[in-house]
């Protein structure tokens, strides 16, 4: 698996961003959906990757600089054909690496509720971060959580 710097001009990068955002709609409630469409991932302040093996897009996910000392994970989604790859474990390594050497004393993140959400939020928990208070402007919600890696 190799990760990338994601290419807006590739189709099939566009096709997955367009499916996350698509399942992101199907699978929360009205006015709940916080995903980023491929325009919205251009900013300045967000680095967008691509996980690839050999031309197969595998998967894609992104950090945004919320501040000096913390970073959001933004559009993590791994391609269906290539689920429980690791795909999904290897880009948040990544994310979390790139973090880390911007000296960001927390990584967050906000998710939905219920089935289709709970292996990304499994992954998470896992890999050490923790349930707590939304941030950066995101409404409490019965579906919304937020979760918090903190560096130590």
């Amino acid at each position: 698996m190799i990760v990338k710097a994601g290419d807006f001009t590739n189709s099939l990068v566009i096709e997955l961003l367009q499916q996350h955002l698509a399942e992101m709609h199907v699978n929360s409630p009205p006015g709940s959906v916080y995903a980023l469409d491929y325009l919205s991932l251009q900013e300045t302040n967000i680095d967008f990757w691509t996980v690839w093996e050999g031309d197969s897009l595998m998967g894609c996910g992104a950090l945004k600089e919320l501040s000096n000392q913390q970073g959001e994970i933004k559009s993590m989604r791994t391609q269906k054909e290539h689920l429980r790859k690791g795909v999904a474990a290897h880009l948040l390594e990544y994310i979390l690496r790139v973090a880390k050497q911007r000296n960001y004393k927390r990584v967050s993140l906000e998710t939905g509720s219920g089935p289709a959400f709970e292996a990304a939020i499994s992954l998470y928990k896992r890999y050490g971060f923790e349930f707590g208070e939304p941030f950066a402007g995101y409404d409490k919600s019965e579906f919304n959580q937020f979760l918090h890696y903190s560096f130590e």
